[in-house]
């Protein structure tokens, strides 16, 4: 299936791409892996002020949403500058918060870029506690604010920093919806796995044209072009099955897009560090932001097993 933008998205991602390549993403990811928020809070002000958290959250709570398309728009943007921070967790709380009070008393502040939250469940980590203003915590009494978080560990992504949240908590909701917000985590996280693909992409390709062997750019070389052409092919596949998982919002396409998408980037990952060599290993080189990433994206909410399972079992419910 072929999807034609409207006018509003191209203008809207077409801003949002402008407003990511002006602030130096790869600057702020690298000062976010060492703890430093000043950059990442200033450029997450910025993606609010652009509408894009106000796009999960109800118009009764200073929103526009839910717009489930122009998420996904967004988040492939996100994904192809490495934006950092909980920025899937975000959507996903805006999701979670449905009761009058608390929503009324949180929401805003996210739509405005205030503040950021993050999600953990079965007491599992949190990705970024230490930064976000609103920690969610997911038991089996139901939905609890937690009142804090423990120490970062190490992720693969050093950029995804986790943290165990603290137990107990206001209760907000004792029965949240889970299963729409799995479903917006699944699709802003294939849609961000998309955008990072794509990036991956067009600096492999830009690589391969600068880089020589026997006096040639290797870009010439027909074993390198199939490599790109194979990548190119995964990603323009995993396109519209994330458009079109974004207009159904059921179970069974949300987990075809996650999977798809985050294979591909996975892949298009492999490539571009194949054909980069040695350098592609160093954490100094710009490409070791998106290649993390990509890692890390293919198993958040919800491994490729997890989601195949979903896709032949007619849904599952989290």
């Amino acid at each position: 299936m072929r999807f034609l933008l409207d006018a509003e998205q191209r203008e809207f991602t077409a801003s949002l791409d402008a407003m990511l390549t002006a602030s130096d993403t790869p600057s702020v990811v690298r000062d976010w892996s060492r703890g430093d928020h000043a950059g990442g809070r200033a450029l997450w002000r910025r993606i609010a002020e652009a509408g894009v958290f106000a796009l999960a959250i109800p118009e009764a709570y200073e929103g526009l949403g839910p717009r489930p398309l122009e998420l996904a728009l967004a988040f492939t943007e996100l994904g192809r500058h490495a934006a950092p921070g909980p920025l899937v967790e975000t959507v996903v709380a805006a999701t979670l918060l449905t009761e009058p009070g608390p929503a009324k008393r949180l929401l805003p502040a996210l739509a405005a870029g205030e503040t950021m939250a993050t999600v953990a469940r079965d007491h599992g980590y949190a990705l970024d506690g230490e930064a976000a203003g609103i920690r969610l915590s997911l038991t089996a009494e139901g939905l609890r604010l937690a009142p804090g978080h423990g120490p970062v560990r190490p992720s693969l992504d050093p950029a995804r920093r986790l943290t165990p949240l603290d137990p107990g908590g206001e209760l907000l909701a004792t029965d949240p919806p889970l299963a729409p917000a799995l479903l917006l985590a699944r699709l802003t996280t294939a849609a961000q796995a998309l955008g990072v693909g794509l990036a991956l992409l067009d600096r492999t390709v830009a690589h391969v044209k600068q880089r020589t062997q026997f006096g040639v750019p290797i870009g010439s070389f027909q074993a390198v072009r199939h490599q790109l052409a194979d990548a190119k092919i995964a990603l323009e596949f995993a396109r519209p099955l994330v458009l079109g998982a974004a207009l159904t919002m059921t179970e069974e396409d949300v987990a075809a897009a996650k999977v798809t998408a985050c294979e591909a980037a996975y892949a298009t990952a492999r490539t571009a560090l194949q054909l980069h060599g040695a350098i592609g290993y160093t954490a100094e080189y710009d490409l070791s932001l998106w290649l993390t990433k990509a890692r890390a994206l293919r198993t958040a909410w919800g491994s490729p097993d997890e989601c195949r399972d979903t896709v032949l079992s007619g849904g599952r419910r989290w």
